[in-house]
């Protein structure tokens, strides 16, 4: 196999991660798509194959291609990468290196955290989508938005303060009551295998999407598995994760899984799951009673 062959392979294997990155900053599946082919045709000018962390190389030339999409939204020219940038990447080792290390997915919230997006700066968006849920350090992304690390900090801070306003899941009242109960009915029904009940929390369209860049989509199939999962770990509890509605699966003294529900006219419409233990250890849990 040649070098343009080995990176084509290489390359495929963190596609599936590329794409729900740029989807997740972008808000479009179809840019999405254009973003990681432009990320492809870059990487086969640059001779990536050399490179050892292709995968941290590849989110960083990601990031700059989106971030180039999102300030062209804005009338604004896009601003070409600078002479040799790509050969420049971070290759150092971190949490986003591996294809199968993307974190929480950036619509976990529904259309209130589109909408919400929208609203960010190109930075900001890019900050918060590429540390919040990918765990790209810091001072990996500081090169990509033109701003030192104590900076880029303070626009993931205020994209995180903004996306926290328009969670659904973090109200108060009557209408968030209703969502917690919406909940712990999933979850009783998990726990005691009544597929039955599980359906009648789901919207028939429900979507469930993984950390890993897997989604199930349907009532009866993401019921199937959500009571095959609370089979193996017991079961989750209702909580507030980062200041979310969420279920925290529990095993052997610590989080395995963390559920994110969005709940919309008394049915979960979409569910988001972590389960990779570096964001875990991240976040922040309080328990609900159940």
């Amino acid at each position: 196999m040649d070098r343009h062959e080995d990176l084509a392979a290489r390359f495929e294997e963190h596609r599936p991660r590329l794409r729900a990155m740029a989807r997740r900053m972008l808000g479009s599946a179809a840019e999405a798509e254009d973003a990681v082919q432009e990320v492809w045709l870059r990487a086969a000018r640059a001779g990536a194959a050399e490179v050892e962390n292709l995968g941290g190389w590849l989110t960083t030339i990601t990031g700059r291609v989106c971030l180039n999409l999102l300030r062209s939204r804005g009338s604004r020219p896009e601003e070409p990468l600078p002479e040799g940038y790509e050969r420049a990447a971070p290759h150092t080792a971190g949490p986003a290196a591996g294809p199968e290390e993307a974190a929480l997915l950036a619509d976990s919230v529904g259309a209130a955290l589109v909408v919400v997006l929208e609203t960010l700066s190109p930075a900001e968006r890019l900050a918060f989508v590429l540390h919040d849920m990918f765990a790209v350090p810091y001072e990996e992304i500081a090169p990509i938005v033109g701003r030192g690390e104590a900076a880029t900090r303070q626009l993931a801070s205020r994209a995180r303060r903004r996306v926290r306003g328009a969670d659904p899941g973090t109200g108060s009242g009557a209408a968030d009551a209703g969502r917690r109960e919406v909940v712990r009915a999933f979850l009783a029904a998990a726990r005691e295998g009544d597929l039955a009940g599980l359906v009648a929390v789901l919207h028939p369209d429900v979507v469930l999407r993984s950390d890993d860049g897997s989604e199930v989509r349907g009532a009866a199939r993401l019921a199937r598995g959500a009571s095959a999962f609370a089979a193996a770990y017991g079961g989750g509890r209702p909580a507030l994760v980062d200041g979310r509605l969420a279920a925290v699966t529990r095993s052997g003294g610590g989080p395995v899984a963390v559920a994110f529900f969005t709940v919309e006219g008394g049915r979960i419409t979409a569910m988001d799951t972590v389960g990779d233990p570096v964001r875990l250890a991240a976040m922040e849990m309080r328990l609900l009673e159940d």
